[in-house]
């Protein structure tokens, strides 16, 4: 071979090899379990059907999808997920003492933490997923920087166990609860070496916020996601918001996507299908300010864009209970669909 074609091939061959090397990595789709909470499935039987499903990742939001945390029990969950080629990832509820959404019952919320954290560790999940509550946190006596702050003490508390166990705490920007600013406070403040977020794309908006806005700022600390699409338009007295199917809503959800697995890669892009009638947020009343008095005016405006872009979406149609679990399927493999149409061949 001549000396300029031996080079030229060579030049081809780091070319093909870079190529490679830049190939994106198959995308981790996921499926939430709150997803199909009607069914009232067995662990296992929840795996098979998420394996026909083609997921990758299965996401146990909360204990009662589990069924126990056994440690037995747990690790046979996990044993099964990975026969089927499936990633484990376990969660559960709020871990704020002082939240509504805390419920005491389950005995003090670092215990409550700590079982679920042994858990994951038998499953083979790398997380456990928790949050703080709810946009009711929001207002009372007790701001949500002292909810925040109670959260941190928590976490604290169970540092060492996780970073032994090796399991991180993925914190979710919960049904209002927290705005991205806010939660990125609280995983700094707890040490970013055990715990993150997981990143909710419908949940921004019952902030008021632009749920790309959110991933900006939530990006460079995800663990893991909850996506599903919404729809946002004016009200008389501010907005109104619903949870739809992939593919339904108008805030932009396929360009969220394609951005999460640009600033996020090789994280689960997990589906967690919502469908819900219309939640009015009305900002325009001045008592709905007691609760968002720390929100700048720049972030704020972002969410005005999508309010004034959108237009009004009617509520779904009743569904009568003996069918609301095929709903939910239903649901959630349109979105599916959807997903893998707009990942194209990298779904």
């Amino acid at each position: 071979m001549r000396r300029r074609d031996f080079l030229g091939a060579g030049v081809a061959s780091v070319a093909a090899l870079e190529g490679r090397a830049q190939k994106p990595a198959p995308v981790k789709l996921g499926i939430d379990l709150f997803s199909i909470r009607s069914s009232g499935w067995s662990p296992f039987e929840f795996l098979d059907y998420c394996a026909r499903q083609g997921a990758r990742v299965v996401h146990f939001s909360e204990v009662r999808f589990l069924g126990s945390l056994e440690e037995a029990h747990v690790r046979r969950v996990g044993e099964h997920a990975r026969r089927l080629g499936i990633e484990l990832e376990i969660g559960m509820t709020s871990i704020c003492p002082s939240s509504k959404r805390f419920r005491a019952e389950d005995g003090p919320a670092e215990e409550q933490l700590v079982r679920v954290i042994r858990a994951a560790r038998a499953a083979g999940s790398p997380i456990v997923r928790a949050f703080l509550g709810s946009m009711e946190d929001r207002k009372g006596p007790i701001p949500i920087e002292g909810h925040i702050e109670n959260t941190v003490k928590v976490l604290r508390k169970v540092r060492s166990l996780a970073l032994d166990a090796g399991v991180r705490i993925a914190v979710e920007n919960h049904a209002g609860d927290m705005q991205a600013r806010e939660l990125k406070s609280l995983i700094e403040a707890a040490g970013t070496d055990f715990v993150g977020a997981c990143i909710d794309s419908g949940n921004p908006l019952w902030t008021i916020e632009d749920p790309h806005l959110t991933l900006e700022v939530l990006a460079p600390y995800a663990l893991t996601s909850h996506v599903r699409d919404s729809a946002v338009w004016r009200t008389e007295n501010g907005a109104a918001v619903r949870w739809v199917r992939n593919g339904e809503g108008n805030v932009g959800m396929d360009e969220w996507i394609r951005k999460f697995l640009e600033l996020c890669p090789a994280k689960a892009l997990t589906l967690e299908v919502i469908v819900t009638g219309p939640r009015e947020f009305p900002y325009l009343k001045r008592e709905f300010w007691d609760g968002y008095r720390n929100v700048p005016a720049w972030e704020f405006s972002r969410f005005l864009a999508l309010v004034e872009r959108g237009t009004p979406l009617e509520g779904p149609p009743p569904v009568p209970p003996e069918e609301r679990a095929a709903r939910e399927r239903e649901d959630l493999e349109a979105s599916i669909r959807h997903v893998r149409h707009i990942l194209g061949e990298t779904a």
